[in-house]
């Protein structure tokens, strides 16, 4: 079966799970989008890995373990989605020690929280993307509404690229002067609310861009 490569598109609040959200993978060589059930932390921690300049004041879980992974000089390869079972995705993280590989099961939201910690390209099956993989409309809440659980399946991302009240993410910061976003940011940081981090992120990049 051939690999397909896929990137990371985005992170949404998902209405239809309540603390859930929506990873959204792209293929890289198509338009293809494979949306992928998440939970809070896993989302938070994949946010960060995806904002740089946002440093926790403490390490989260995937941070910890890259850092153990480092110094055992343990490094992640790759990142696979290789089974979809009654709408849930099973993941490998391929991992190399000493030139000897391993393949580890993981939870598809922590394996792609370490693949972007090492730098590793995220992987899924042909046959995975042609069952789950969907065409996302300029308006997704357009799509049929579905039940999904955590790690499964979302044929609809309606809330892709809005908050969990369904408004732009950086509607209540648009009043804000720059230094306030800065001074803002850096309180959301040390608080540990990277959401909202995330979405301060995003307006300072706009206005700055």
């Amino acid at each position: 079966m051939s690999l397909v490569k896929l990137t990371i598109k985005g992170i949404s609040y998902s209405q239809t799970q309540n603390g859930a959200y929506a990873l959204i993978l792209n293929e890289v060589d198509g338009e293809r989008k494979l949306p992928i059930v998440i939970g809070a932390f896993e989302a938070q921690s994949i946010a960060i890995a995806l904002e740089k300049e946002i440093k926790p004041p403490r390490p989260l879980t995937h941070d910890l373990f890259k850092s153990f992974a480092d110094r055992f000089d343990i490094v992640v390869k790759q990142v696979i989605i290789h089974k979809l079972v009654d709408g849930v995705f099973y993941s490998s993280i391929i991992c190399e020690r000493d030139k000897i590989e391993e393949i580890i099961d993981a939870r598809t939201s922590d394996a792609i929280a370490l693949a972007l910690r090492f730098n590793a390209p995220i992987f899924t099956y042909k046959n995975i993307l042609d069952k789950a993989g969907i065409y996302l409309n300029a308006n997704p809440s357009d799509v049929e509404n579905q039940n999904i659980s955590e790690e499964g399946v979302l044929t609809n991302p309606e809330t892709f690229g809005l908050d969990k009240e369904g408004n732009e993410p950086s509607e209540g910061y648009s009043k804000l002067s720059l230094s306030e976003l800065h001074t803002s940011l850096e309180t959301a940081v040390q608080d540990e609310d990277y959401e909202k981090a995330a979405r301060i992120r995003d307006e300072i990049s706009k206005r700055e861009s």
